[in-house]
Formats: C-alpha cells, sequence, structure tokens
C-alpha cells in the first residue's frame, strides 16, 4: 500500500512543482514578511471561494439561523430553566450539523493545502548556505544492513569545495560529506554511485532561495514533503541525499514560525472577506 501511495504522492508533487516553482518565483525578489503575508492572504480568499462551491450553503444558512435563534432565546428567556436547557441542546447539536456540513469542504481542500505547504516549506523552512559556511551533506544507501556497499565519490565542482569525507556510518548505511560553498548560485551535487550519476540541489546566496533540504526516498510523507527533486525509486543504490540546511530566524517567515503564521493570516483572510464573497461558515 505504502509503494501505490508513494506512486500517487510522486505524481502529485511533480505537478504542483511544475506550477509551484514560476508561480511562487517573485517571493525571492520581496521581503520574507511581505512574500508571507501576500501568500497566505491570498490563500485565505481561495479557500474560502473553494469553501463556498463546495459545501451546502444553504444547509449551513438553516443551521446558522437556528443558532442565532437559540441564542436570542437564552438572552430574552433566561428566567426560565426549560427554555435555557432546550436551547443549550440546540446550539451544541447546531455546532455538531455544522462540523459534519464543514467536513466535504476540508476534505476537498485537504490534499490542494498539503501540496501548497510542501511547495512553501521550500522557501521558508530553511536558508540557504552562504558562501564560505559549511554544512553536513549525507548519502543514505539503500538495501539491507548486510548487503555490499557501492563504490561512492563525489565528483568535483568550481562552486563547492569539499572539507571533510566521505565519513562512514556503517551502522545506517550512510555517507557524510562536509561542504564550503564557494559561489552563490542554485548549483547540482553529482555522485557517481557504481558508475552511474546521482544529483542533489545546493542553494547557496543570501535572500530568499528554494532550498531543497532532501531529495526524499520511496515514502510517500517524504515526498510531499520534499517536492523540488525526484523520489529515489525502490530498489535504487541511494535511499535519500539530505542537505543540512540553516534555520531561518523571523516570525513570519522562519522555520516552523512561517507555519503558524501562514495558518493566523489565512483564517484572518478569509473571516473579512466571507461576507463580501457571501460565504456561510
Amino acid at each position: 500500500m505504502n509503494a501505490v501511495f508513494s506512486w500517487i504522492a510522486a505524481c502529485l508533487s511533480a505537478g504542483a512543482d511544475a506550477l509551484g516553482r514560476p508561480l511562487l518565483a517573485p517571493l525571492g525578489v520581496l521581503p520574507g514578511w511581505l512574500s508571507a503575508t501576500l501568500v497566505a492572504a491570498a490563500t485565505g480568499v481561495i479557500l474560502l471561494i473553494a469553501f463556498k462551491y463546495t459545501s451546502n450553503q444553504r444547509s449551513i444558512k438553516r443551521v446558522r439561523d437556528d443558532l442565532d435563534a437559540n441564542l436570542l432565546a437564552l438572552k430574552l428567556f433566561k428566567d426560565s430553566t426549560a427554555v435555557t436547557l432546550r436551547s443549550q441542546g440546540r446550539l451544541f447539536v447546531g455546532g455538531f450539523r455544522l462540523m459534519l456540513l464543514a467536513l466535504v469542504p476540508m476534505l476537498v481542500m485537504a490534499l490542494p493545502v498539503t501540496l501548497l505547504l510542501g511547495q512553501l516549506a521550500l522557501w521558508y523552512q530553511s536558508r540557504p548556505l552562504r558562501v564560505g559556511e559549511q554544512a553536513v551533506l549525507t548519502l543514505a544507501l539503500g538495501g539491507d544492513a548486510k548487503a555490499p556497499w557501492p563504490h561512492v565519490r563525489l565528483r568535483p565542482s568550481n562552486a563547492v569545495q569539499v572539507e571533510l569525507g566521505p565519513v562512514r556510518v556503517r551502522s545506517k548505511r550512510e555517507l557524510c560529506w562536509t561542504l564550503k560553498p564557494r559561489a552563490a548560485g542554485l548549483h547540482r551535487l553529482t555522485f557517481d554511485v557504481d558508475g552511474r550519476p546521482v544529483d542533489k540541489q545546493l542553494a547557496v546566496g543570501d535572500g530568499l532561495m528554494r532550498v531543497s533540504a532532501l531529495r526524499p526516498g520511496w515514502d510517500w510523507e517524504e515526498i510531499l514533503l520534499n517536492p523540488a527533486e525526484a523520489p529515489f525509486r525502490p530498489g535504487a543504490a541511494v535511499r535519500s541525499i539530505a542537505v543540512a540546511f540553516p534555520t531561518r530566524s523571523s516570525w513570519t517567515s522562519g522555520t516552523d514560525s512561517w507555519l503558524i503564521y501562514w495558518f493566523v493570516v489565512s483564517m484572518a483572510a478569509a473571516l473579512v472577506f466571507r461576507r463580501a464573497l457571501g460565504v456561510k461558515v
């Protein structure tokens, strides 16, 4: 089953990356806080429109009207225990009905949102290396613990200097290098693995750049979270290649915090525009 999910994830991630690469390219010329705010606000409005056309707006309106009526009853008949209990029960049932009515649009939007977050993570989850800044690159081999090790060599590059490695971690079937970039840009590292070339992206520079921290293996979760590079197929000599990029420091567009900021701003944008777009939530 994991193989099927991984194949589906690989197809979806490839399509999302083909769209996300050009559409999100302007993020590279904007300040991080501004790009994160614009993307989150635009996402909130788009999701609001999607909610409108994938939900039963008439049923939501009826439930909302019923909730308003019971809230009014609580204020008008607060001295009546029977009315209060009956209205509170109806409020509880109404809230549960709203949750059920929102379930279908949430399921419809779950996959597009996941693909979008995978694209945004390339911009905000890590920052690129700076020229002269060291980082550890880890190549994980496929196969079981007793399988023979292939011959692995990192090809020389004018863009990167190898400070140390390869260091073998036999218990994990991993090889590690310490790298120091020499030039800014989006570089491609090439390994010879038993004579076959294997590539990995390396982002070097200042400001916002697409940063692919991991070229994943054949695991659907890793594929969705790391969509920039093609995953390694089952049975490949290499399982994954990772670069330990530095974390990005920012409340709005920094490592992990960007996700919280995206959620808050997108929800705020949806609430602001829901009446203008005539959406019942």
